[in-house]
This record gives structure tokens, sequence and C-alpha cells, in this order.
């Protein structure tokens, strides 16, 4: 079993930065994916940014140039620098982590973006 533990979220103005963070604990394996996810109100969640062990990353169109994701497989702990946040930014952000066939997700950390 997986868990993982986000923190980090909060209240910011438009134009913005909030750094989220994750540390996961428990069965994980030597290549996995980790990364985020987002659900607005009302929205089905999306991917944010993932990164793998291998250093590979994706992010989504709506936040290249503004969010950065990193990690530190030593520790699997996984971070997203958001900065130049938008008001459309504002979602739950939850973090996942992808091994073989297995997805884990945290408990979800709120973001909102006041413009």
């Amino acid at each position: 079993q997986v868990r993982l533990v986000e923190n980090g979220g909060g209240l910011v103005q438009e134009g913005g930065s909030l750094t989220l963070s994750c540390v996961a604990s428990g069965d994980i394996l030597s290549f996995n994916v980790m990364g985020w996810y987002r659900q607005a109100p009302g929205k089905q969640r999306e991917l944010v940014a993932t990164m793998t062990t291998r250093d590979k990353t994706n992010y989504a169109d709506s936040v290249k140039g503004r969010f950065t994701v990193f990690r530190r497989n030593t520790e699997d702990k996984v971070w997203l620098r958001m900065d130049g946040l938008k008001p459309e930014d504002t979602a739950t952000y939850y973090c996942n982590l992808l091994q073989g066939i297995q997805q884990y997700w945290g408990q979800g950390t709120r973001v909102t973006v006041s413009s």
C-alpha cells in the first residue's frame, strides 16, 4: 500500500506563487510517475504535471511556462512550483503516484486564486 500526503495549498492573489509538496510512503517501486492533478468545482479531474523517476516531465498546456514539477527520488517527494497564478487555477490539487497498474491519490489540497 502507498500513502501520499500533500502540503502547501492556500489563498493567493492573481499573479502570485505557491509551492505544493507531496511525500509518498509505503511500497514504492524504483520506477514510478509522481505528479499533480486538479479538480475545480463542477469539472473533471485533470492532469497538471507529472515527472517520472527518470526525470521525464509532462505538463498540461494551460500551465506550461508557469508551473514546474520536480522531485527527489531518494525521499519519494514531489513538488509543484506554481508561478503566475490565475483565477482559473483555483481547484483542489491532488498528488498522484502511478506504478505498474496501480494508481494512488493524496487527500487533496485546496488552492484559491483571487482576482
